[in-house]
């Protein structure tokens, strides 16, 4: 089952997991799935309100996987025919970074070993692995008995018995106390420098990700050869006329691999795992170190703002795990609940931290952050995505009726958001500059009480026209999106998180993250440091504004890869909606509660940006169709308004 009949225009295009399939004349998408969960996920991509995630939420079995990922999750135990060379690029530069030095450590321990007499097996040993390390590619370390075992099994291969020391044999063939004596000599003087080198490529190969088959080769070694029987240690060179596969205990080709971006674990894409120790860093610096003695604000506010990139990626995947899981009611509540958990920590703390600190500065650098957010959602995503989907794919076409939801949605929160702003200008200042010279004196301005009972309007009119474009987009016309899932995916599956694991993640995550965002805005006051000051209103769009979302730019560029323009452009769409009908108007419910001085109110700037942007959007989407110049032409626009606020003169409380 494909989703139902298609007529003779219809395209016929072979079904990938995850690829949108549009049939020309309709608006039917077709989407396979791999078993229930996945599928629930995919459709809850195309459904209104819900955060647009890319990765799986369930386990992929590596046998159905393409030889490249199978090969990322190879366990280095495997001798294949060499098809290849094994001089590359990457090879040389283990070389430079890692094999010197490593072969080093073993050279200056080999004398050692030996100089105890009764560790010169374990000196041989290190002679072997320096000869190894310098340029392990190719080469196999294998058992002794595992050696011979395979010679007699292998076709025109014959077993020649190596020359052995009789004294060698003595000391190994029986459990007698001097071996066991020069075991304790090795594990004592050898193996934990040895703990300390490898240990140390492990992380550092880890942490460069496209290393890590260096960090697994180094692991094997110390979890398993080094605590082997030295005579049980076999080092076989390249045999470039072996046409067979077969087992050893370590053989590795490559150093280096650039589709270990690929790379997951229990879920969780490689990058946001390296992230994750950054995160507990910078609370341990942030936190213990207010005063700035070691560590400059200007390096607490980028650790801060760079530890947001991970704890964004766990909530977004957190929130698809138990959506996935959930019946619609609940992935609902799940998506208006945390789905902007990650903007609003950071906008409260902000304002709250401007209150204590009696400045209205705080209060503009959010707003420059909201606006940066809606014009990065409206113009860059979107751009960026038709650019880099572009160049692999010709053209690509999209849904134009579910985009035109979109479209009317964002001038609907456009114009709500900005109303008051207009009202402003209209009849006059909002500031009272007759009654005190406190900065953001407000309480005897006539315009200011005219003005509240309208934002407060708006913010109850914003969410209701949220919850009428889901009624309208999931149940009333769903008919626009025609999502049709194809039978026949299996049914069993292992979720990477439960619906409590994925909850407590949520839950953890989002404490982290306002602990962040509070060193953030503790060390926000570096932007009225720099030499620059209109660097504030840029570093507010840019920074401020977009670190958060690189997730999601990361899923919009990687639907677009997968010929799924519709979800790319959905994400930013998705994103602005919820600035505009859901974050600012819970920004107007916290300061009606917890009065920080947050008026809804913008400069002239973000609101002539964010309308231009608007309307441009919606002129590019109306034929349903794009490409990499109209890509090009959003990412051009987005840059010349990041100029304009590069040379905008600062905010006045600022």
């Amino acid at each position: 089952y494909t989703g139902g009949q298609c007529g003779p225009s219809c395209r016929s295009t072979p079904l990938r997991y995850g690829e949108e399939v549009w049939h020309d004349g309709t608006t039917k998408t077709t989407i396979r799935a791999e078993n229930e969960v996945e599928a629930n996920r995919e459709a809850n991509n195309y459904k209104f309100g819900f955060r647009k995630w890319k990765g799986n939420v369930t386990e992929r079995p590596i046998q159905d996987r393409s030889d490249i990922v199978k090969e990322l999750y190879s366990d280095l135990s495997t001798v294949k025919p060499q098809a290849g060379s094994v001089i590359t690029f990457g090879n040389i530069v283990y070389v430079f970074l890692f094999g010197w030095w490593i072969s080093l450590i073993y050279f200056l321990i080999c004398p050692v070993m030996f100089f105890t007499i009764c560790g010169a097996p374990y000196g041989k040993l290190c002679w072997r692995m320096t000869c190894f390390f310098i340029w392990p590619f190719g080469k196999s370390i294998e058992k002794a008995s595992d050696v011979m075992r395979t010679c007699v099994k292998s076709p025109n291969c014959e077993a020649i018995p190596e020359e052995t020391d009789t004294e060698d044999i003595s000391l190994f063939t029986f459990p007698s106390i001097q071996c066991r004596f020069s075991t304790y000599v090795w594990l004592l003087l050898g193996y934990p420098v040895l703990v300390v080198v490898h240990s140390l490529v492990c992380v550092i190969s880890w942490l460069l990700v496209f290393t890590i088959p260096v960090a697994k080769m180094n692991a094997r070694i110390l979890g398993t050869i080094l605590l082997m029987a030295p005579e049980d240690i076999h080092i076989q060179t390249p045999d470039k006329t072996r046409g067979y596969e077969t087992k050893v205990l370590l053989c590795c080709y490559r150093a280096f691999n650039v589709y270990y971006y690929k790379y997951t674990v229990q879920g969780i894409n490689i990058f946001a795992l390296n992230l994750l120790p950054l995160v507990l860093v910078t609370l341990v610096i942030g936190y213990t170190d207010r005063g700035h003695r070691y560590f400059s604000a200007e390096t607490c506010f980028a650790l801060a703002i760079t530890s947001i990139i991970p704890l964004s990626y766990y909530i977004g995947m957190g929130i698809a795990s138990i959506s996935a899981q959930s019946n619609f009611a609940v992935g609902a509540v799940v998506n208006a609940t945390f789905g902007s958990i990650t903007e609003m920590t950071f906008y409260i703390t902000a304002l709250l931290q401007g209150h204590r600190a009696g400045s209205k500065c705080y209060e503009e650098i959010v707003k420059a952050a909201l606006t940066g957010t809606l014009l990065g959602c409206i113009l860059f995503i979107p751009g960026i995505c038709m650019v880099i989907g572009g160049i692999k794919h010709r053209e690509q076409r999209f849904n134009s009726r579910s985009a035109g939801v979109s479209s009317a949605l964002l001038f609907i929160s456009i114009g709500g958001v900005f109303a008051p702003t207009l009202f402003s200008k209209t009849y006059g200042n909002l500031m009272c500059e007759s009654c005190t010279n406190t900065p953001g004196n407000h309480l005897y301005d006539p315009l200011y009480f005219s003005t509240s009972p309208l934002v407060y309007t708006i913010s109850v009119m914003l969410p209701a026209a949220y919850l009428i474009g889901l009624i309208f987009t999931l149940k009333t016309h769903s008919h626009i999106y025609d999502i049709h899932i194809s039978d026949g995916h299996g049914g069993h599956h292992v979720v990477h998180w439960s619906r409590w694991r994925a909850l407590a993640v949520l839950i953890v995550a989002t404490l982290l993250m306002a602990a962040c965002a509070d060193l953030t805005t503790e060390n926000i006051h570096v932007l009225k440091a720099v030499t620059v000051s209109p660097l504030q209103y840029f570093i507010g769009v840019t920074v401020l504004a977009m670190v958060p979302e690189l997730p999601e730019i990361v899923n919009g560029i990687q639907f677009a890869l997968q010929n799924n323009i519709s979800l790319s452009l959905e994400v930013g769409s998705c994103i602005a909606v919820q600035v505009c009908m859901i974050q600012i108007p819970l920004l107007i419910l916290f300061n009606a509660f917890y009065d920080v001085g947050f008026v809804l109110v913008f400069s002239d700037i973000h609101l002539w940006a964010s309308i231009f942007s608007v309307i441009l959007v919606n002129y590019i989407f109306m034929d349903g169709k794009c490409d990499y110049f109209q890509g090009t032409a959003l990412v051009a626009v987005y840059l010349i308004l990041l100029a304009v606020y590069f040379f905008a003169p600062s905010p006045r409380s600022c």
